[in-house]
């Protein structure tokens, strides 16, 4: 939290100097407090930059196509660490480090790490939906049913639009044989987005009693590894990350 604390001195600085000019106190609020807003905003926008042109270049490691199995984990193992080393910033900007483990949780899930994955994708940011989504489908994997809704409640909440979160949390429900709670959720999905026809497709499937079909959310339904995709897909599953 060293960018508030700087701020708050830039602030307590500028009301102070007011205050020393034999002006009433009530005139050092105003400047205090842009000089406070002014010093955070620059230096949370000097560790944004940072922090992307670090994502970037684990993003970088994770486009290229691998020519075989172990140089797809040294370039997975690189990229970890380049977005490890990115959380330093945690101490200096506010939630910043949230959405670092939430990138990382997401790299460690996709490619099965899940005992790696875990702890990054419990720190990661409440607002990153597709980082709490995958939490609860490892949840789900576990057989951790109540943990899986929360994960899955917090992922829909925090980004009611993505409508493959929905679908995915319906998915799970499904699975369980709890249809009554799953077309509940794809009832709430329809509601929050009245003019997606894929998830309005997916509510009469089910109204029907028939399957939920992931396919309409390909390929990111994929990085769930839920369902095996097609052969003609092949093995592997490109990360890409999804920032806030």
């Amino acid at each position: 939290m060293y960018n508030l604390l700087i701020a708050l001195a830039a602030g307590l600085a500028v009301a102070v100097a007011v205050l020393l000019a034999h002006l009433p106190w009530y005139a050092a609020l105003v400047p205090g407090f842009l000089a406070f807003a002014g010093a955070f905003l620059l230096l949370a926008r000097r560790v944004g930059k940072r922090v992307k042109a670090t994502m970037d270049l684990a993003q970088k490691e994770l486009s290229v196509q691998p020519s075989n199995v172990r140089e797809r984990q040294q370039r997975i193992d690189k990229a970890v660490k380049t977005l490890e080393s990115a959380l330093i910033w945690d101490k200096w900007q506010p939630f910043i480090g949230g959405e670092i483990h939430a990138q990382i949780g997401m790299v460690q899930y996709m490619v099965k790490d899940y005992v790696q994955a875990e702890p990054h994708l419990k720190k990661a940011s409440v607002r990153n939906g597709l980082a709490q989504a995958l939490l609860g489908a490892l949840h789900y994997q576990r057989k951790e049913y109540a943990e899986m809704e929360r994960a899955f409640e917090g992922a829909v909440k925090s980004q009611k639009k993505e409508g493959v979160l929905w679908a995915a949390y319906a998915w799970c429900l499904l699975q369980r044989k709890e249809r009554d709670k799953a077309l509940h959720v794809m009832n709430r999905a329809v509601a929050a987005n009245p003019n997606d026809e894929k998830l309005k497709a997916g509510l009469v499937a089910l109204q029907n009693d028939k399957k939920l079909k992931m396919r309409a959310w390909e390929p990111l339904w994929w990085q769930f590894g839920l369902e095996s995709p097609p052969e003609m897909m092949g093995s592997g599953r490109q990360v890409r990350f999804q920032r806030h």
